[in-house]
């Protein structure tokens, strides 16, 4: 019996700079955009969301893609 992957979103996270604690420590803003395609290709994401954080005032230090799929038997 074969097992498959069945897609049913992924969501697109754009983390910002948000300063320091008084620790020293970094505060990290996060950012949330769905309907990420399917097949959408690393390098036009990484784009995509490097220009949406260029929209606030706060310093883009990284992106990640959140897909979540069912395992089906």
């Amino acid at each position: 019996m074969a097992v498959t992957l069945e897609f049913h979103q992924a969501v697109g996270r754009v983390y910002l700079d948000g300063g320091l604690t008084e620790d020293g420590k970094l505060i990290r803003k996060s950012q949330t955009y769905r309907n990420i395609k399917e097949n959408v290709q690393p390098d036009d994401l990484h784009k995509a969301l490097k220009q949406i954080a260029q929209l606030s005032e706060l310093r883009f230090i990284g992106a990640e893609l959140v897909e979540t799929s069912s395992v089906i038997d």
